[in-house]
């Protein structure tokens, strides 16, 4: 496969979005195939009820599901800017974050590294993914594509993505020709934007993380039958099932615009996350 993702690997990410350094791209292996296996509930942790007292969707982090990559995620795009105008907020994907440490060994010292890992769960055979886009159709020659990889790295979805007027939240959704995800096996995401035309030496803006597709255990799954929408959301925050808590809370919200408790809920759930600064940004109509 020929993908400009294709063995992209990036060194100390949280580093790099505190100090605003830009760091150019190196040569990675590609991620450590799942064993096969039958596929099993969403996990063993017993699932869980947000508390009677919260009224707002909370994500809550779970256990990694098995196989996530050990290569380091990027929530927050800061490559090269190329063309590119400066914006205030960068582009950023909606979806959780966590920083890992990790122990190096340099001749005779331990060195300790910050990467991050950028992962999300679904029960969705074809979840949507969420972007914030600062950049515009306005820039000359700007474009953007989104590429879902496998564990070997085989293309499942790759695609152009319209820039927006304006600054907001986009959403990328798998068409029902693309491939179903499998249960059990972790698949990667990219989302870029280049700003240089067909520069091929230009290197992107871009955003990547894993998303895991999962089955609910019989307890979760009647729990999330008998709720109501705005409660079905809280309960997958609550249970760390990432996608499918945004995706029916951005349906709702789009569906309901106006609707103010739907808004709170959308930045309650984005505050969870540590994504708060973009919770006011629009949602693609």
């Amino acid at each position: 496969m020929k993908s400009s993702f294709k063995s992209i690997k990036w060194i100390l990410p949280t580093v790099l979005i505190l100090s605003n350094v830009i760091q150019y791209p190196v040569l990675v292996k590609a991620q450590t195939q799942l064993p096969s296996s039958s596929p099993k509930p969403a996990s063993s942790n017993k699932p869980v009820s947000p508390p009677k007292n919260q009224s707002r969707p909370i994500f809550r982090w779970t256990k990694p599901p098995a196989g996530l990559s050990t290569i380091s995620g990027r929530s927050i795009g800061m490559g090269s800017r190329n063309l590119c105008p400066y914006v205030q907020i960068p582009l950023m994907a909606l979806v959780p974050f966590k920083e890992r440490d990790s122990a190096k060994n340099s001749g005779d010292k331990s060195v300790s590294t910050i990467s991050m890992d950028v992962w999300g769960l679904t029960t969705d055979e074809r979840p949507s993914f969420w972007f914030y886009v600062p950049y515009t159709k306005e820039i000359a020659n700007a474009s953007a594509e989104f590429v879902l990889q496998d564990s070997q790295e085989n293309e499942v979805y790759k695609n152009a993505v319209s820039l927006r007027a304006k600054p907001g939240v986009i959403n990328v959704e798998l068409p029902s020709t693309t491939l179903p995800l499998e249960v059990g096996k972790t698949y990667r995401w990219f989302f870029k934007v280049n700003c240089s035309g067909q520069d091929s030496a230009s290197i992107p803006i871009y955003v990547e993380g894993d998303v895991q597709r999962i089955n609910l255990d019989s307890s979760l799954a009647n729990q999330i039958a008998t709720a109501q929408p705005q409660d079905k959301i809280a309960i997958y925050a609550a249970n760390g099932i990432w996608f499918d808590a945004l995706n029916l809370l951005a349906q709702l919200r789009k569906a309901n615009p106006n609707n103010a408790s739907l808004e709170s809920d959308w930045q309650s759930l984005l505050e969870s996350i540590k994504l708060g600064n973009i919770a006011k940004a629009p949602l693609e109509e």
